[in-house]
């Protein structure tokens, strides 16, 4: 792994214009785990979706999340649900966990340019949890799944939407996600890259979901993102 342990300096991010955030395990913490109440409303939907037993649900949904990029768009390619009705039942969660953050929505503030969120997640979605965190006013835009067709990261069209639609000019662009394979594109792309980890890495869902000594496309890691912001201003 390239920088893991490097610390940023405002010179690695002087060019950079446009901020571009995921939401879940990004903008807030990973061990606050809004996403397991998300997971369990999901493998609830394909249990009753398919009439599976929890077990057989839960796998089949890691399956399509694997293959597609999310559950919703493997539900939508074999067993074309509803995709609204899925991501309202999917984010019926409880957001309480997370608490007002003013230090990080200080040093989003502080970020020369525009700051987008671009998640697989929906709007709503997005904007109850970054109200919660008090940092919604800090962002110039949501990009969500429905902006994106219900294609998810990491398809190369679906950046492409984004950029396109708000004029990114990737070469002055960085990106923070806590996925690495959605981080292959940015950097493709030109954009400086950023992965949010667990501060410990044991909490990670998935084994795959955990960057590899080969991944490249990975410029800077951190499990601190309110720190690693305040060192670029």
């Amino acid at each position: 792994m390239t920088k893991t342990t490097a610390a940023p300096t405002p010179a690695d991010f002087a060019h950079v214009r446009d901020w571009v955030f995921d939401l879940d395990n990004t903008l807030y913490p990973h061990h606050i785990d809004l996403f397991a109440q998300i997971d369990r409303n999901m493998t609830a939907y394909v249990s009753a979706l398919l009439q599976l037993e929890p077990v057989e649900a839960k796998k089949l949904q890691k399956q399509y999340y694997l293959e597609h990029g999310t559950t919703l768009q493997g539900l939508m390619i074999h067993h074309k649900v509803d995709p609204n009705d899925f991501l309202e039942k999917a984010h019926a969660i409880d957001y309480s966990p997370l608490l007002p953050h003013p230090e990080l929505g200080d040093a989003i503030k502080a970020l020369p340019g525009r700051k987008f969120i671009f998640t697989n997640g929906s709007v709503s979605h997005a904007e109850t949890a970054a109200r919660a965190l008090g940092i919604l006013d800090n962002f110039d835009d949501i990009f969500d799944i429905v902006a994106a067709d219900f294609v998810p990261k990491p398809a190369s069209a679906t950046y492409d939407k984004f950029m396109g639609l708000h004029r990114v000019d990737t070469a002055h662009a960085a990106m923070f996600e806590d996925l690495p394979r959605n981080l292959t594109v940015p950097k493709t792309l030109g954009m400086r890259t950023v992965l949010l980890v667990p501060q410990n890495l044991e909490h990670a869902f998935e084994r795959w979901e955990i960057a590899g000594e080969d991944d490249n496309h990975i410029d800077y890691v951190t499990s601190d993102l309110t720190g690693f912001l305040k060192q670029l201003v």
